[in-house]
């Protein structure tokens, strides 16, 4: 029995002390991550071209290597002004296929401890529930987890539909 409870506890430290990459991204004042593992590029200084029609968070569509990609905009997701001017896309991959988000400016790639995250609380109102995984502690800030999979256009126009 004791050797069940030793590996019981080394499990629980070593996923206490697992870390995890996240890209940071500005939007706003406020701080986002997203898991690189999802990330396939980052197109800087991009310009999406706008879709007469589209759904209110479509942000545009982009030329991606030979492919027309769907720009979600997270601005207009959270219900913010648009940004004047050109903005940076992360192009992800999720389930639907690949798609571009666009937000203000891409910062750095930080390395967290996966203890720090904290899931979403109950009092976050329905609709950012959907969009947002939950948040790291970070040393002087939160930062504010997106996942790909809640962000797909697909996803979302399903959403949005019903």
């Amino acid at each position: 029995m004791s050797n069940q409870v030793a590996a019981a506890t080394r499990r629980k430290d070593k996923s206490a002390s697992a870390l995890v990459e996240i890209c940071s991204v500005r939007l706003g004042n406020a701080l986002y991550g997203m898991p690189i593992s999802h990330i396939l590029e980052i197109v800087g200084g991009a310009r999406p071209q706008p879709v007469p029609l589209a759904p209110s968070f479509v942000g545009g569509l982009v030329h991606y290597r030979g492919d027309v990609l769907t720009a979600v905009s997270l601005r207009q997701l959270l219900r913010m002004p648009p940004l004047d001017g050109p903005q940076d896309i992360l192009v992800l991959e999720s389930s639907g296929g690949c798609f571009g988000l666009l937000v203000d400016s891409v910062g750095e790639v930080l390395t967290v401890p996966a203890a720090d995250f904290e899931p979403n609380p109950s009092t976050l109102d329905e609709t950012r529930r959907d969009l947002i995984a939950g948040a790291y502690k970070l040393q002087n800030a939160l930062m504010v987890m997106l996942d790909p999979e809640r962000l797909d256009p697909v996803r979302l126009g399903v959403a949005e539909a019903a």
